[in-house]
């Protein structure tokens, strides 16, 4: 089925690049959130496990791929912001889930922190709530490189440490999109990196506290860089979560191998299309 392609004004800002996936027996509506320096596309994978049971909307940021071309690019976006333009897209569309990977999660938290009427579950792919020394180090490089406008730097940078478990399919796709991108997108991406470095931003604990529907984080086995234990810390702030640990996996769990895509398909869809009710049970015993 072809996606219904729209571009969406978001509170009279930004224009942001939209496309619905329908299903033919949807038993929702879900929005997918991506990472620093990604596109809709890298969702690919995700989309065909997705798709066979929900209404799945891809989106990109104001900054970043089929939005690029829509927008002024005169100021950097706070992650702020950026919870505004997925609280926007929730209402419009009325996804009643949400899924994150990665960076995309600090955003993602904020928003669900705001409790939007629709979302009953989120689910939230390699990402944890502390910087441990591994993520660290990749975030001060992450900001030199950034802030010279490095393209090779940056692009052996990120396979080299998050996307070292990828396929070297993948890592080539990786280098010639991350060298593609425009200067505006090295500023975003360092702007985030800074902001992190700073304290702020990624301490995403706050917002945990509040947030009111079931959450699953999923982590890769082999993740240095947010690892299932430190995701695990989130079970002293959200109410309702639970934790499942990709095997054999790194940062990019569902598609670094088959096996760790089945392993995150059958996790993820276990968790979203249980019972509500029945799933807050499950978390609280």
């Amino acid at each position: 089925m072809k996606a219904e392609i729209a571009v969406l004004d978001i509170q009279g800002t930004h224009r942001i690049y939209t496309e619905l996936h329908r299903s033919r027996t949807p038993a929702g509506t879900i929005l997918l959130v991506n990472g620093s320096l990604s596109t809709l596309t890298s969702f690919a994978q995700t989309l065909r496990y997705l798709q066979p049971h929900f209404n799945v909307v891809l989106f990109d940021l104001p900054y970043a791929g089929q939005s690029r071309r829509h927008n002024n690019h005169q100021r950097l976006l706070s992650r702020e912001d950026e919870a505004d333009i997925i609280v926007g897209l929730i209402e419009h569309f009325q996804a009643d889930h949400l899924l994150s990977f990665s960076w995309g999660g600090i955003a993602s938290l904020k928003a669900l922190a705001r409790r939007p009427r629709h979302v009953r579950k989120a689910a939230i792919y390699s990402f944890s709530p502390v910087i441990n020394g591994a993520m660290l180090d990749y975030l001060e490089r992450g900001s030199q490189v950034l802030g010279a406008c490095d393209r090779d730097g940056i692009a052996a940078l990120v396979n080299g440490t998050i996307g070292k478990h990828l396929p070297s399919l993948y890592q080539r796709y990786n280098h010639r999109h991350i060298r593609s991108l425009e200067l505006y997108e090295y500023a975003q991406m360092k702007f985030h990196v800074d902001t992190v470095l700073h304290h702020e931003g990624r301490s995403c604990v706050s917002q945990a506290d509040a947030i009111d529907i079931p959450l699953l984080f999923l982590n890769g086995e082999w993740d240095e860089y947010t690892t299932p234990q430190d995701a695990r810390l989130f079970a002293q702030h959200a109410r309702q979560c639970d934790f499942h640990r990709v095997a054999r996996a790194g940062h990019f769990i569902d598609v670094e191998h088959k096996r760790a895509c089945l392993e995150t398909r059958d996790a993820v869809l276990d968790f979203l299309l249980a019972p509500a009710i029945a799933q807050r049970q499950a978390v609280a015993v």
